[in-house]
């Protein structure tokens, strides 16, 4: 369950996200609850994996696909922001309290650590990519 305050035009909306089904979302604004049903992404299409040479950074690669990603082993954005740098590529070696991503957000540069040691297998992010509260960025085994 997600909770947000917005003011629009001087009037205040307390908004909780409770469920989303499929492309059903369950909202709460102001204690009356809606239905609101969400524009469908597109499928992505399928592509072949890209073999990076050992000289291209980490912005150039391709970010993983989110949805076959390990997210309980992942650094997530702790909140919206952009994606400014990336540290880490995928094979690196990391040691907890590392950084790994700079995320920007309300103008400020966050660096974000590796929470624990291990072997980066994704990178779920590229530089500039807008990213939600959640969001996997990096894969840590």
């Amino acid at each position: 369950m997600n909770q947000y305050k917005y003011t629009i035009n001087g009037n205040q909306y307390e908004v909780v996200i409770s469920d989303i089904t499929d492309n059903i979302a369950t909202l709460t604004v102001n204690g009356e609850e809606y239905k609101v049903e969400m524009e469908k992404q597109a499928e992505p299409e399928k592509k072949k994996p890209i073999v990076r040479a050992a000289s291209e950074s980490a912005s150039d690669a391709p970010a993983a696909d989110k949805a076959s990603v390990n997210k309980a082993n992942a650094v997530k954005a702790p909140l919206p922001g952009v994606i400014t740098d990336i540290l880490v590529n995928v094979g690196d070696e990391v040691q907890a309290g590392q950084n790994v991503i700079v995320l920007e957000a309300m103008k400020m540069a966050n660096n974000l650590q590796a929470e624990k040691s291990g072997k980066v297998t994704a990178v779920c992010v590229k530089i500039g990519e807008s990213v939600m509260e959640d969001d996997a960025l990096v894969v840590i085994e």
